[in-house]
């Protein structure tokens, strides 16, 4: 069986578990405490050298980690990547952007905000995850979906920690194509809403 090795209080490690959920596929979730030190342990580097959560263990011994790889692939032959070459493309440029301009500030600010406590997070922080949820909103605006005409590993992605913005101090009452997004994503999902 897959091993998860996860917070469940990441959104990196949420998305891992909704695909897993999605797909149907039997796994079993070991919750690693990053806030004491869990994915610290000689044990966790061993697999993990980076020290990060999620980490997937497939059932041969191997490990993968990295969220959007894992859902790359946990999606493999799915309808959640598209098979149209461009939009498999336009897919994988969203992940990419995700973990780069999207996920580096929003989930920061979060972290930062909800588990370290702070009342005051970087305004530079806070300045690129507001420009990230803005682009976001636009590309949103109009469109049901991120890329084509259903949900992909794109919503997927962004979903995760753009529903949790609140948490980090970031408004999302104006972007209304954004918070219709999260709704269908979450009912895709089978998700009860956040927040």
């Amino acid at each position: 069986m897959l091993t998860v090795y996860g917070d469940i209080r990441s959104g990196n490690c949420l998305k891992v578990k909704w695909m897993l959920d999605r797909v149907g596929r039997d796994y079993r979730w070991v919750e690693v405490d990053i806030m004491s030190g869990g994915s610290r342990t000689p044990e966790f580097l061993a697999m993990s050298p980076a020290g990060q959560v999620p980490i997937i263990v497939l059932e041969d011994g191997r490990p993968l980690a990295q969220s959007n790889a894992i859902l790359l692939h946990l999606a493999e032959s799915t309808d959640v990547i598209p098979a149209d070459a461009y939009d498999r493309a336009r897919m994988m440029e969203w992940l990419f952007w995700e973990q780069y301009s999207h996920e580096p500030y929003v989930a920061v600010a979060r972290f930062q905000r909800l588990y370290l406590g702070k009342t005051e997070v970087e305004g530079r922080i806070m300045q690129r995850g507001d420009a990230a949820l803005d682009r976001l909103e636009g590309a949103l605006t109009g469109r049901d979906w991120i890329v084509g005409e259903g949900m992909t590993l794109a919503d997927i992605a962004l979903v995760a920690y753009t529903r949790m913005a609140g948490d980090g101090g970031f408004d999302l009452s104006t972007r209304t194509a954004t918070r219709a997004w999260i709704r269908r994503v979450e009912a895709a999902l089978a998700l009860e809403p956040y927040g």
